[in-house]
């Protein structure tokens, strides 16, 4: 890995589904460098999500050496190729130096008895009793259950591994940055389960520098994590012990963390990161998405006038057209229509009631997750706007920015990577 990319040890994905925000979210990393604490920017845009806004990968890329270049950041940056998959990397190649290999849809598709039987063979020491340093009560574990684990995972990891050499082979062993994904699936990875995969994963020869398992709880859209903290702390120290022995046991690249996915507005466990990334000096990958889009529509809604004229335009096609827009994102919202102003109210709405509505503060008795989870997977209505919502963003500049700046700087970069104690209050409970 010396000679290799490396990701560093804190950085933060910012999606950017309009290309527009590049400078702002780039400020809030500044604003963290100020404080002495290094986040890297790393950002995102998926195949689908290229899709849906019509855009091509360049782009990405594009407005982050803009953005780097008007702001002086001299600091590392990365453009991640966002859960592609071997038929959809092609496109990501020549301006993506970070891939997340989405691998989840592999699970529970069985490898070869042959192949699984030389993994058990291959691997005594994750049978019978595993103490890993960090992890209370050791493990005990059969070659039965070895295998067990191995035909639920071994297919995806190798899925992963097919997909890490296809973008070696094009674009140069050691010139990007590996993340393997399994979030999204229906039960979270126990340690024992999360150490097969990291073995597999070294079995591959891929070198991952990020690993994304799936957590207890929900990580709904835009919205906070639903779930037992207790439990989710547990396991988030479990894992990050499971991977600082998995790095010695396996060779893996020194500076393997993890990754969560859906982190934006997972405000609840935050302090539960933090607390850990203190306790023991690891680093972590924060992946967000929508969370800048709705910043936009906030910053659309605070301008008035046009901007939330447009703004409740698009709260209004969102509503008309839901089922449509909710179908790809079932798993990963909870929507109460019950709790959703019709258009007609919302067209009676101030600048005040509108942002109140939307904005992540859960001290505001105007918040509404429901609109807000609607309102992220609505970007596709402003995505068939095309320029008159892309005007409308360079019209409202100063007031989108400072949304977007402040958002991901005072509600995420601050409790995580700074300390809960300097952003008291932010997100309320």
């Amino acid at each position: 890995m010396s000679e290799a990319l490396r990701l560093e040890k804190f950085s933060f994905g910012v999606g950017d589904r309009f290309a527009r925000q590049a400078r702002a979210q780039l400020r809030a990393c500044q604003q963290a460098a100020a404080r002495g604490v290094e986040v890297t920017p790393v950002w995102n845009k998926s195949y689908r999500e290229h899709g849906i806004v019509g855009s091509k990968p360049p782009a990405v890329l594009a407005a982050a050496r803009a953005a780097v270049e008007e702001l002086g950041w001299d600091g590392a940056f990365h453009v991640d190729a966002d859960h592609i998959r071997l038929d959809t990397v092609d496109e990501f190649i020549e301006t993506s130096d970070f891939y997340t290999l989405d691998v989840a849809d592999s699970i529970g598709q069985p490898a070869s008895d042959e192949d699984v039987r030389a993994f058990v063979a291959r691997h005594p020491e994750l049978s019978g009793r595993l103490e890993i340093p960090g992890i209370e009560e050791p493990f005990v574990t059969t070659p039965e259950e070895i295998e067990r684990i191995a035909r639920k995972f071994l297919k995806a990891v190798q899925d992963a591994g097919s997909i890490y050499r296809h973008v070696a082979e094009r674009r140069g062993a050691g010139r990007f940055i590996t993340e393997v994904s399994m979030d999204e699936t229906d039960s979270p990875q126990t340690p024992p389960e999360l150490l097969v995969i990291l073995a597999a994963v070294a079995d591959e020869r891929i070198p991952a520098q990020t690993v994304a398992p799936k957590f207890t709880g929900r990580f709904n859209k835009g919205v906070d994590y639903v779930g037992d903290l207790v439990q989710f702390e547990k396991e988030f120290n479990e894992d990050l012990a499971v991977i600082a022995h998995a790095v010695s046991a396996y060779d893996l690249p020194d500076n393997l963390k993890l990754s969560v996915h859906s982190g934006s507005d997972k405000f609840s466990i935050y302090e539960p990161i933090r607390r850990a990334l203190v306790r023991t000096g690891a680093g972590i990958h924060v992946k967000t998405a929508g969370t800048t889009w709705l910043e936009e529509v906030i910053g659309l809604a605070e301008s008035g006038g046009e901007g939330l004229r447009l703004a409740k335009e698009i709260y209004g096609k969102a509503l008309a057209d839901i089922d449509a827009l909710c179908a790809p994102y079932a798993t990963v919202i909870d929507i109460d229509r019950a709790q959703l102003p019709t258009q007609e109210e919302v067209e009676g709405w101030s600048s005040e009631q509108f942002v109140g509505a939307l904005r992540h503060d859960q001290r505001n008795p105007l918040y509404n997750p429901s609109l807000r989870q609607l309102l992220h997977v609505g970007y596709k209505v402003a995505a068939k706007m095309g320029d008159r919502y892309l005007n409308m963003l360079d019209a409202c500049e100063e007031t989108v920015g400072r949304n977007v700046t402040e958002n991901l700087y005072e509600r995420h970069i601050l409790p995580l990577f700074v300390g809960a104690e300097t952003a008291a209050g932010v997100g309320g409970d």
